[in-house]
């Protein structure tokens, strides 16, 4: 039975992408972002969407939640961009999000 609902549980999770925590510690994350100041400098542009169903399967598009067990992933913000795995920048549209080139973690967002 234990094991019925970890894997329901597990499956859940996996259906809904996109969903974004930001830690309080570098150790709990497991990506470390770096905002940049412009579109150029950036891996990932990303466009912040209103409801969690928009940012299914898509790592351009975060919906970011309030805890972290509802998080495909938990990321951290760095003061420095040599401490980054990531460098993201937050764009105002969706049109303008997504992927400079691709990457080491491209498609792993979600």
């Amino acid at each position: 039975m234990k094991g019925s609902i970890v894997l329901f549980l597990v499956l859940a999770a996996s259906l809904t992408a996109g969903n974004v925590y930001v830690c309080d510690y570098e150790y709990q994350a497991d990506l470390c972002v770096y905002l940049v100041d412009y579109e150029y400098q950036a891996d990932l542009c990303v466009y912040p969407v209103e409801y969690e169903y928009q940012a299914d399967d898509e790592d351009e598009l975060w919906f970011f939640v309030d805890y972290e067990y509802q998080a495909d992933v938990l990321i951290y913000y760095v003061d420095y961009e040599y401490q980054a795995d990531l460098n993201v920048y937050f764009v105002d549209y969706e049109y303008q999000a997504g992927w400079e080139e691709p990457g080491k973690w491209t498609g792993r967002l979600h």
